[in-house]
């Protein structure tokens, strides 16, 4: 088993690989070159030989060719792939010219509206395309040019647009300050309405309550009541007393009672007492 790792072998010195009739894989080639390729249906198509439709972007195992044919020195390709229903052999090959791929054998290409708009400009001549290219380069630029004048349009009306939008925010911001200062006089002359409301009330009570003050203290007639001191009982003399002396109609006030604020100082009772212990007498 360690004979089929080695890295070197033995070669004796009358070896010939000419006399060997195997060939190497890349010399066997004598045609043109074919490789294995992964690709995807460039159309839809239909099998000729049995029905199948092919739609577009399904997936084979192609045999890829390359051709000597070219075109403007760029290379053609054919690819051959198999139906998936009958497994019969289709190929199709690249065409550069028109940029497009197109169908050789085992398949019919189905129809495409696109193609036929087309094929009048795949067969038109060389001074045809020359008129054909001047047409659209003039198309494109009238093209460009109104694409311009629609840009300025739309440009001025945009302009127009933000000074009507700017127009009307200041007329908007006019009223609301004008709204706001008539709502700040408003409010001011209502605290002073207010205010003077309550005074007026405030001196009607005052003067009612005068009023009715004046009334009490007034009679009938319209005379002022007066404040009466009330009299004294005469004092009877005493015999020891001297000559009795006429009553006064007026009372004698009596001085009011001194009073002193100067505090008063309480003997202090013996601690004894306070702790409730008493004294047993002396039996002596």
């Amino acid at each position: 088993m360690s004979e089929r790792k080695v890295l070197s072998k033995y070669y004796p010195p009358d070896f010939d690989p000419s006399a060997i009739g195997r060939t190497p894989k890349h010399l066997r080639q004598k045609g043109p070159k074919v490789i294995t390729v992964r690709l995807m249906a460039p159309f839809s198509m239909k099998c000729t030989n049995c029905g199948e439709y092919i739609y577009r972007g399904r997936k084979f195992n192609a045999r890829k060719e390359s051709l000597e044919e070219r075109y403007l020195n760029i290379p053609i390709y054919r690819f051959y792939i198999r139906c998936t229903r009958c497994s019969g052999e289709i190929t199709f090959r690249t065409d550069p010219k028109n940029m497009d791929y197109e169908c050789e054998r085992g398949a019919k290409r189905n129809f495409e509206p696109w193609r036929d708009a087309k094929s009048e400009k795949y067969n038109e001549t060389q001074e045809e395309t020359l008129d054909r290219l001047e047409r659209e380069e003039n198309e494109e630029q009238e093209q460009l040019e109104r694409d311009k004048m629609a840009e300025l349009e739309e440009k001025m009306q945009d302009s127009k647009r933000e000074m009507q939008i700017a127009d009307a925010l200041d007329e908007i911001r006019t009223r609301n300050a004008r709204i706001q200062r008539n709502e700040t006089k408003g409010d001011e002359a209502a605290l002073n309405i207010v205010r003077e409301d309550v005074d007026e009330v405030r001196l009607q009570a005052e003067r009612e309550d005068e009023e009715a003050a004046r009334k009490a203290f007034m009679t009938a007639s319209g005379e002022r009541v007066k404040r009466i001191v009330d009299e004294e009982e005469p004092i009877a003399p005493t015999p020891a007393a001297g000559p009795s002396k006429p009553s006064t109609t007026s009372q004698v006030q009596m001085p009011p009672p001194s009073t002193t604020f100067s505090r008063v100082k309480r003997p202090k009772k013996p601690a004894v007492n306070s702790l409730g212990i008493k004294k047993k007498p002396s039996l002596v």
